[in-house]
């Protein structure tokens, strides 16, 4: 049965702010409190969906959050109609209020880790809403989460929901952007690769400084329990603590994966012999071809990773076999990495291809092209069974680039958040984005 990799894209929200939220993320706290375009970003991010359907990729997309988050705000004291709440909390508690407003949820590759049928115990495709519970902006998603993802795999014959991991600090889950699968087709048994950042039991493992560790590798094997991965189907490894407090606060800063591939920066783990090893032997006892592709601090420095996204990069592979590499802009204005880049295409190996895609926004608020996507292996019956409202065509993209126009605003500074008109003009957008979509009532307004 022909089996594809499918790239859920998230949708940009109205509420595109740069709160500055993301202690550890560079781009986060440089950018933070500039005007920000909600419009433009959510824009970018639909062209870069319409470029991948037009090359022949199967894309999605996944709907935003409700924010400004008003439960949040009253479950923190705050009373009265959902505009005095809102006021209060700009009056008394601003930060929160911008917490509450964050759109972060558009980086989708924190949304949940996801494992394929062909992984999985039972058979089915499985998904584990992350907790995120590093921050408080991101914790607050994964029960919308995962009502939305409910909503778009919601053949319980296929598909298989598990609720966030407990919200304490040893559970710590950033869902995908710290995992990645390894295979020989898409509809094949794989390996899947887990990356933590800190143990939170066993003290034989170092920790970073400086910035946290957001994954621990206790979450990593709770996912892998939960999704019924056999042993000899899992790899575990440890990021470098030392690029974690360079900026690094997810493995797909420094690293991505596809099919047989990856391709990573020489300091990006610990052990990096061993863990290769290990990836290798696994995959070739299921009959695959691990391959690796490192570039060199000697050519592009951590701190260059960081500033141009190099690994926050979307690695596919196109119907020839041929691999192709997704990057932002900022790749291509950074003289080092575009060298090297160029260089890796004109080589005649692995990665044939660089496409660059304008995503200045996300980009400045901390997330590139991998951060906005979730991946998620299917096979035909299973693509069958998605609710077609979230696969990607010519006129859906037409109505969402319309709907986009009609509800989201140009500008939005932090002082726009007090605006209870804001929270108005989100629910317009979401309540009529829900019917685009097909989801049904997923957000907390429709429900309560």
């Amino acid at each position: 049965m022909k089996s594809c990799e499918v790239n859920f894209d998230g949708l940009v929200g109205p509420t595109h702010n740069y709160g500055g939220l993301s202690y550890g993320n560079v781009a986060s706290q440089s950018n933070s409190q500039q005007s920000s375009n909600p419009k433009e970003a959510a824009l970018q991010g639909l062209a870069k969906m319409k470029a991948l359907m037009e090359m022949g990729f199967v894309q999605g997309v996944l709907a935003p959050q409700e924010r400004p988050d008003v439960a949040a705000l009253r479950s923190l004291g705050f009373a009265g109609t959902d505009a005095q709440v809102i006021q209060q909390a700009a009056k008394q508690a601003m930060p929160l209020l911008v917490a509450s407003c964050s759109a972060s949820s558009m980086w989708v590759a924190n949304a949940a880790t996801v494992s394929p049928s062909a992984d999985t115990a039972d058979g089915r495709v499985h998904f584990t809403a992350a907790n995120l519970n590093c921050k408080y902006h991101r914790s607050i998603e994964h029960p919308t989460t995962s009502r939305v993802l409910g909503a778009m795999f919601a053949d319980q014959k296929h598909f298989a929901h598990h609720a966030a991991l407990p919200a304490v600090a040893q559970f710590g889950d950033e869902g995908a952007a710290n995992h990645t699968r390894f295979c020989r087709d898409y509809g094949e048994a794989g390996v899947e690769f887990f990356v933590f950042g800190r143990s939170a039991f066993d003290t034989r493992y170092p920790a970073p400084q400086k910035y946290p560790a957001r994954q621990t590798l206790e979450a990593s094997q709770a996912v892998a329990r939960l999704h019924g991965l056999r042993d000899g189907g899992v790899v575990y490894a440890q990021q470098n603590p030392a690029v974690i407090d360079a900026g690094v606060f997810h493995n797909d800063v420094i690293a991505v994966g596809n099919g047989e591939v990856l391709f990573y920066h020489e300091d990006a783990f610990l052990n990096t012999e061993q863990m290769l090893g290990e990836l290798q032997g696994k995959l070739g006892k299921l009959g695959g071809n691990f391959q690796s592709i490192c570039v060199p601090r000697a050519q592009v420095g951590v701190e260059d990773a960081v500033r141009s996204y190099l690994f926050n990069s979307q690695l596919l592979t196109r119907a020839d076999g041929s691999m192709l590499l997704i990057v932002p802009e900022e790749c291509r204005a950074n003289e080092r990495v575009w060298q090297y880049l160029q260089g890796l295409t004109s080589s005649g190996g692995l990665i044939r291809e660089v496409k660059v895609f304008d995503l200045k926004q996300s980009m400045q608020n901390g997330g590139g092209p991998a951060c906005l996507r979730l991946r998620v292996a299917l096979n035909e019956t299973e693509l069958a069974a998605v609710n077609p409202g979230v696969i990607m065509t010519a006129p859906l993209y037409d109505t969402l680039t319309q709907w986009v126009d009609k509800h989201y605003r140009d500008s939005l500074r932090e002082t726009d958040l007090a605006d209870p008109q804001l929270l108005l003009e989100c629910r317009t957008a979401l309540d009529e984005l829900t019917q685009i979509l097909k989801l049904g009532s997923v957000y907390p307004f429709q429900i309560n």
